[in-house]
C-alpha cells in the first residue's frame, strides 16, 4: 500500500527585525496604560469618588432611585454597564462598599436591603439577585445642580450616552469618605474624618481665606472610622499628616473586662483589620505557647454588631494579656495615610489645608455655573415676557395679524413687524393658546417681570462675587452638618494613658540554660529537660562552644566576624530539648550573607564588664553598658575593634584568669586585672601577647572551668608584666567538657 503523501508546508519568511529605543516603547505602549489606571480607575478626584463610584451613583440617580422603593442590585449593576464596561461583578462589588449594610463609610451613599457583609468581617455579601438598594438621603448633596450645568459631561465608552466627569458634592466628601487605590507607580490611601469637624474646618477656611495646620488640629481632632476603636493621639504626628498628606495613625481595639465571668469582650477593632484575622492571630499565639492565659476565644458577631469574646484562665491578669495582644496581634494596627488626589487629571499628594483650598475652589466654580445657568434661564424668560408685554398694548391687533396671515410660516414674521419684537419673542407669542390671549392671562404673566428683574440683578452680583458664593457654600455646609452630622465614633486616647511598656516587658522569669555551637546553632533548655537527657543533637562536624546558666529575662549579645553585634531577648526563643538541633542564629537574627557568630554573652542589667581578645595579641576590658541602647535596636555596626578578628569575649568575674594560646603552641595565663580598661567600644586595648610574623592568638578560655585544659606548672605561665612572648606547652591534663 502506497504511503500517504505528507502535505508540503510552505516556509514562512521571518519578519524583519526593527530596532527601537526602549524609552520609545515605554512611552508609546506602557505610559498610556499607566495614565489610564491613574486617571480612570484607582485614584479619587476632588469630589471623593473614583470613576467606578461616580458611574454607579450617576446611573442610580438617572434611574430615579433618590426616591421610591429599593430595587434589585442586579438591575442596578446591569444598568451601570452602559457607563462602566468592566462587568456586573466588579460593579456590584463597588456598590457593596457604598452601602449602609457594609458599614465601610461613615455616611453611606446607598441605602441597602439584604446581606451585604460587614467591613469588620471577611464574610462575603449575598449575590446581587438577592439584595436591593436605592440612593441614601445624603446622596441629594452630591447631585445638587448636576442638571444645571454644574459640571462637565463627556461621552461614555461607546458614545451613546454622556456622564459627568465629576460630581458637584456640596461637602468635602474627599475627607469624609475613606478611599484606597493602587495605580501604576503610585497609590492613594485616604482616611475618613468626622463630617461635623470637616464642615467646621471648611467654614473656618472660607471665612478667613486661609487656615493653618495647628488651627486645623483644634477643629479636626483626628481621623474618625466606622469601626470606632481608640486612636492613639500624637499631636505632632497628626500635624505632619495634615501638612504633608503622609504618615501613620495608630488605632487599637476597644474592650471590656467582665470580672464576674472572667472574660474579655472586644466590641470595636481597628478599621484596617477584621474579626477573623484577629481571632486567627490569637489562636496562633496560643498554639505556639506565647500566650497561656486564654482558655477559649469565640466569634460572637451578630445582628447587634461585632463582639469577640476571650475566656481567661483562673488567675490571669487581663491587663497584661491585652498588652501582649496589642503588641502581637492586629488588635493594635496602623493606618498609613497617603493623600493622593486627582486635581485636573493630575495626581497630587496634598495636605488637608491644600485639599480644603482645592475643594473650595472646585465648589465655588460649581455654584458659579449653577447661578450662571439660573441667570441665563431667567434672562431668557424675562426676554419672552418683554415681548408678551408688547402684545398687551393691543391684543386685538395680535389676533387680527394671526387671523389674516394666509400662510403658517408668515405668522412669526408678521408678529415681529406688527409689534417690533424679535423672532424668539414672536415664536413665544405665536405658541400661546387662543384661550390665553386675554388681558387677565397676560397681566398675570407680566407681573413676574419685576420679580425676575430683581432676581436677575441678584444673580448677576452673585456670579461676579466669590465672597457671596462662599457665603452660599457656608450656608449649605451648616445645613448639611445639621441634617447628617453625628458624634465621633473613634475615641482619642493620649500615648501616656496607654503606656504598656512596663506591662509588656514583664516576661515570665524562670531558670534556663543556653548553648551555642561552633556553627551558630542556639538552644534554650529548661533544667527539667536537661535532667531527663543532656545528650545534645549536633550537625555533623559541629560541637558545643559556649553554655550559660541564666534566666528567661536575660539579653543575648552575639558577636560576629564582621565587627557587628546582634542583640536578642532570651524570652523570644522557644525552649527546646537537648536532642533538638536548635535555632540557627544567622537566620533568626538576619545576619548578612556569609556572616558568622564568633561568640555570645549573656547579661541582665548591662552592669558587668567584659573582656575581648583579638588575633593580633591585643585585649581590652569594656563595660557591657556600651551596648545598651534606649531604643530596641537589634544590630550594632562597628561594635568593636575591627582591624583584627575577634577570638573570644567573656563577662568578667572578679579574680578570673584567662588561658590564651597561640598557633605557635605557646600560652599565657592573664589575670583580669592585667587587661587594659577602656570605655570606647571600638578600642583595641593593649597588647598582651607578643607574636612573631605569622603567629596569631587562636584560642582563649576561662582558666579553671571544665572546658579548659589543666596546666601542670601554672606559675611559669603567669607574667607580672605584659606583653609577654608566651611559654611553650608542657604536659597537661586534658579534661573534657560535658
Amino acid at each position: 500500500m502506497a504511503k500517504k503523501k505528507q502535505p508540503v508546508v510552505p516556509e514562512v519568511p521571518a519578519a524583519p527585525a526593527t530596532e527601537r529605543y526602549i524609552t520609545d516603547i515605554l512611552e508609546s505602549n506602557y505610559m498610556p496604560y499607566a495614565m489610564s489606571v491613574i486617571i480612570s480607575r484607582a485614584i479619587p478626584a476632588i469630589d471623593g469618588f473614583k470613576p467606578s463610584h461616580r458611574k454607579l451613583l450617576y446611573t442610580m440617580y438617572k434611574m430615579g432611585l433618590l426616591k421610591g422603593p429599593t430595587i434589585k442590585s442586579a438591575k442596578i449593576a446591569g444598568a451601570t454597564m452602559t457607563l462602566n464596561p468592566h462587568g456586573d461583578a466588579s460593579i456590584y462589588e463597588t456598590m457593596v462598599r457604598l452601602t449602609t449594610g457594609k458599614g465601610t463609610l461613615l455616611h453611606p451613599f446607598v441605602e441597602s436591603k439584604g446581606s451585604f457583609g460587614k467591613h469588620y468581617s471577611d464574610s462575603p455579601p449575598a449575590a446581587s439577585r438577592y439584595t436591593e438598594a436605592k440612593l441614601a438621603k445624603i446622596s441629594e448633596e452630591i447631585f445638587g445642580g448636576i442638571d444645571k450645568d454644574a459640571v462637565d459631561f463627556v461621552p461614555n465608552y461607546d458614545n451613546t450616552e454622556t456622564e459627568p466627569t465629576i460630581l458637584p458634592t456640596a461637602f468635602p466628601n474627599i475627607l469624609v469618605s475613606p478611599n484606597m487605590g493602587i495605580a501604576v507607580s503610585l497609590a492613594s490611601n485616604i482616611c475618613s474624618f468626622n463630617l461635623n469637624e470637616i464642615c467646621d474646618a471648611t467654614i473656618a477656611y472660607l471665612k478667613n481665606g486661609t487656615i493653618s495646620t495647628w488651627e486645623l488640629l483644634d477643629i479636626i481632632k483626628a481621623p474618625d472610622f466606622t469601626t470606632g476603636g481608640l486612636l492613639v493621639y500624637n499631636r505632632e504626628q497628626l500635624a505632619s499628616i495634615y501638612e504633608t498628606g503622609r504618615g501613620k495613625v495608630k488605632i487599637r481595639a476597644k474592650y471590656e473586662y467582665i470580672k464576674s465571668e472572667n472574660l474579655i469582650e472586644i466590641t470595636e477593632i481597628p478599621y484596617t483589620t477584621t474579626g477573623e484575622k484577629i481571632i486567627a492571630s490569637i489562636v496562633s499565639l496560643v498554639k505556639d505557647g506565647k500566650i497561656r492565659e486564654i482558655s477559649d476565644i469565640r466569634d460572637e458577631i451578630d445582628i447587634s454588631g461585632l463582639k469577640i469574646t476571650i475566656d481567661l484562665k483562673r488567675g490571669a491578669d487581663h491587663e497584661k494579656l491585652m498588652a501582649k495582644l496589642f503588641k502581637s496581634t492586629p488588635l493594635e494596627d496602623s493606618f498609613a495615610c497617603n493623600f493622593n488626589i486627582l486635581v485636573g487629571n493630575v495626581p497630587q499628594t496634598m495636605g488637608i489645608p491644600a485639599i480644603l483650598e482645592e475643594w473650595c475652589a472646585f465648589r465655588t466654580e460649581c455654584l458659579r455655573r449653577n447661578f450662571a445657568y439660573d441667570l441665563n434661564k431667567k434672562s431668557d424668560k424675562l426676554h419672552l415676557l418683554y415681548g408678551l408685554r408688547e402684545i398687551l398694548l393691543d391684543i386685538d391687533k395680535a389676533i387680527k395679524i394671526v387671523r389674516k396671515t394666509e400662510r403658517d410660516e408668515d405668522v412669526v414674521p408678521n408678529l415681529m413687524k406688527g409689534f417690533n419684537i424679535d423672532k424668539i419673542q414672536a415664536e413665544y407669542v405665536a405658541e400661546i393658546k387662543l384661550r390665553n390671549l386675554n388681558k387677565d392671562y397676560i397681566l398675570k404673566r407680566i407681573d413676574e417681570i419685576d420679580e425676575l428683574e430683581k432676581e436677575i440683578a441678584r444673580l448677576e452680583v452673585i456670579v461676579g462675587s466669590d465672597r457671596l458664593i462662599h457665603d452660599e457654600i457656608i450656608s449649605q455646609l451648616e445645613t448639611i452638618k445639621k441634617k447628617y452630622g453625628m458624634p465621633r465614633k473613634t475615641v482619642l486616647v493620649y500615648e501616656d494613658e496607654i503606656d504598656d511598656t512596663a506591662i509588656i516587658n514583664e516576661v515570665e522569669d524562670y531558670p534556663a540554660t543556653v548553648f551555642l555551637t561552633k556553627e551558630g546553632f542556639f538552644k534554650k533548655c529548661l533544667p527539667a529537660s536537661l535532667r531527663v537527657s543532656n545528650v545534645h543533637k549536633l550537625k555533623e562536624g559541629d560541637e558545643l562552644y559556649q553554655s550559660f546558666e541564666t534566666s528567661n529575662t536575660a539579653d543575648l549579645l552575639f558577636f560576629t566576624d564582621r565587627a557587628q553585634l546582634y542583640k536578642a531577648k532570651l524570652d523570644s526563643f522557644d525552649s527546646c530539648k537537648a536532642s533538638a538541633l536548635g535555632d540557627y542564629i544567622p537566620s533568626v537574627l538576619g545576619f548578612d550573607d556569609g556572616e558568622k557568630v564568633v561568640c555570645m554573652l549573656v547579661t541582665k542589667d548591662y552592669k558587668e564588664q567584659m573582656a575581648l581578645f583579638f588575633e593580633n595579641g591585643k585585649a581590652v576590658k569594656l563595660p557591657i553598658s556600651v551596648y545598651q541602647t534606649k531604643t530596641n535596636r537589634k544590630r550594632l555596626s562597628g561594635a568593636f575593634f575591627e582591624k583584627s578578628p575577634l577570638v573570644a569575649a567573656f563577662t568578667i568575674d572578679e579574680g578570673v584568669e584567662y588561658l590564651v594560646t597561640s598557633n605557635a603552641s605557646k600560652a599565657l595565663l592573664i589575670h583580669e586585672n592585667q587587661l587594659c580598661e577602656k570605655t570606647t567600644r571600638t578600642s583595641s586595648g593593649a597588647t598582651i601577647f607578643t607574636l612573631r610574623r605569622g603567629q596569631v592568638i587562636n584560642a582563649v578560655s576561662v582558666y579553671g572551668t571544665e572546658n579548659c585544659i589543666k596546666l601542670e606548672n601554672e606559675k611559669k605561665y603567669r607574667k607580672s608584666s605584659l606583653p609577654a612572648a608566651g611559654v611553650a606547652y608542657e604536659s597537661f591534663k586534658q579534661e573534657t567538657l560535658l
